[in-house]
């Protein structure tokens, strides 16, 4: 990674930590004004980079890095930290397990689960607001799903 990639990138990263910001345009422009004069293409590629989720909050939709700071080693938002934010719903039918985010958050917790290597996911395949998950066995899938069900849940919520 380049020098000035690196340093785009931190300048993302501190105007999302301090900032509630909605869309790329907002963030462009921002950045514009410290400097940083980037193609929506480039923000897109960093945002997807620095696993920035657009997430749901009680003033609408806004940017946040890591849920809310929730990082574990390497940079990386734990499961926990992201499933009360961004899962909508979630099926299953014999030994797979079909997790509906919302939309553009899926690849996110898809690596979460990844990096999560539980022994009951065989895999993941993550599109743009769903995730599939191959189970071990019809068991396993109970397991799981209670799990995510579990970390789903946010405060207030049942």
């Amino acid at each position: 990674m380049t020098a000035s990639k690196r340093e785009r990138q931190h300048a993302i990263l501190e105007l999302i930590g301090t900032r509630e910001i909605g869309s790329q345009e907002e963030l462009r422009q921002l950045l514009l004004k410290h400097g940083w004069d980037v193609t929506q293409s480039t923000l897109s590629r960093d945002l997807r980079d620095l696993r920035i989720a657009r997430v749901p909050t009680d003033r609408g939709l806004r940017y946040v890095a890591g849920a809310e700071g929730a990082m574990e080693d390497g940079g990386r938002a734990p499961l926990a930290a992201l499933l009360p934010q961004l899962m909508v719903r979630l099926d299953g039918v014999a030994h797979q397990i079909v997790l509906r985010t919302v939309t553009g958050s899926a690849q996110t917790v898809a690596h979460a689960l990844d990096r999560e290597a539980s022994p009951d996911i065989l895999g993941t395949i993550a599109g743009d607001d769903t995730i599939l998950m191959i189970c071990r066995s019809e068991q396993a899938r109970e397991r799981v799903a209670r799990r995510l069900a579990l970390l789903a849940r946010r405060p207030g919520r049942t």
